[in-house]
């Protein structure tokens, strides 16, 4: 029999989006947001600017990469460029888990593309890397959300190569150490590993994404707030402050006090190391207890920031497990994606401590006895 546990987490947040703000967040932080002010006045554009620039230096990005704030979160940053710099080429899509998928989707059905060559794998696996293709434009995740399986290296990614690569990688970026020399068009959003609020979205373009664009023009029209270009030269404002449409000046201070708790701690190494501990606590908890696995079965392309896990226990009972939780206040939102295999996910980004993390797992070995009952 085990004993509830008589400890809690203090921030027992899990969500893999919107994920738990950093230790020591407090509203006060915001106080001197410019509320009330236009986005494209002078305090206004400096804030964003600011966001951009700490961005950029934190994520250690190539002088010549260029970093624009753009609407609609990573899904708008990602179908922005989708939109904006397919078609010249064949494109691969590597899909491994549901939003890779919809990539695959939106470019078939809505783009309508017709040289489209597939490369997948089913939930907890990737698919044959080797197998692509980059002489042709190459649309990909890098951290699969909702199957805890990330790609574990650019190793795959020739230093040469044809064609473009597009790279979501909202649950990887200041998670994980990203190849950007080999990454041409990268996208994520800052409700994920800073722990940001929803709804902007960061665009991140290479030299090589910039060429593209300002050389091919889709036969396709390009709704206005999706236009990177006008009469084939980069709208380069994008890249400086000025959003394509109306930013949050509320969001962008919160923003602004992610980038700042990142710097303050260490920068990119720190996060991607305190990860990695949160990574740990989960492996040991796992291969302690014989009814509970990763649904990526490989460590070397498992998630360290949306981990996913599989139980011995009918979907019913999962969901009981999961609200009972959540009553209990031990652990919030960490049912599997709707989508994916019935279990679990607990984020393990760097906004999470691995103390909380330890004793959710304590908490959540109660509630698997009970729901058992």
């Amino acid at each position: 029999m085990i004993t509830k546990p008589k400890q809690k987490p203090l921030r027992a947040y899990f969500s893999s989006g919107p994920c738990a703000k950093h230790p020591g967040y407090k509203l006060e932080a915001l106080k001197n947001a410019p509320l009330g002010r236009s986005h494209r006045s002078s305090i206004g554009k400096e804030r964003l600017q600011e966001a951009i620039v700490k961005t950029k230096n934190i994520l250690g990005l190539p002088e010549d990469y260029l970093v624009g704030i753009v609407p609609a979160s990573d899904t708008g940053a990602f179908e922005m460029a989708m939109w904006n710099l397919l078609g010249s080429r064949p494109v691969d899509v590597i899909y491994f888990e549901s939003f890779g998928k919809t990539w695959a989707d939106d470019i078939t059905g809505q783009l309508q593309l017709n040289d489209v060559n597939l490369f997948f794998a089913g939930y907890g696996k990737l698919p044959d890397l080797n197998s692509v293709n980059f002489n042709n434009d190459v649309v990909f995740t890098w951290n699969g959300t909702t199957s805890g399986v990330k790609i574990p290296n650019g190793d795959f990614i020739p230093e040469k190569r044809s064609g473009l690569t597009l790279c979501d990688a909202t649950s990887a970026v200041f998670a994980m150490d990203l190849p950007w020399d080999k990454l041409d068009v990268t996208t994520f959003s800052w409700q994920k590993v800073l722990g940001g609020e929803a709804a902007h979205g960061m665009l991140i373009l290479s030299p090589r994404a910039v060429e593209r664009l300002e050389n091919f023009n889709p036969s396709r029209p390009i709704p206005k707030v999706f236009r990177l270009t006008k009469k084939g030269k980069l709208i380069s404002e994008i890249f400086e402050g000025s959003t394509i449409n109306t930013p949050s000046m509320l969001c962008t201070e919160d923003y602004l006090g992610a980038l700042k708790w990142a710097e303050n701690i260490g920068g990119l190494p720190a996060l991607i190391e305190r990860s990695m501990n949160n990574l740990e606590v989960l492996e040991k908890f796992v291969a302690e207890h014989d009814w509970i696995n990763f649904l990526a079965k490989n460590p070397e392309t498992r998630s360290n920031t949306s981990v996913c896990l599989t139980l011995d226990l009918e979907p019913d009972s999962v969901k009981k497990l999961v609200k009972l939780l959540a009553v209990e206040e031990a652990a919030f939102d960490i049912a599997s994606y709707r989508d994916a295999p019935t279990g679990l996910r607990f984020w393990c980004g760097a906004t999470v401590d691995k103390d909380d993390l330890a004793l959710a797992m304590q908490w959540l070995d109660w509630a698997y006895h009970e729901v058992r009952k």
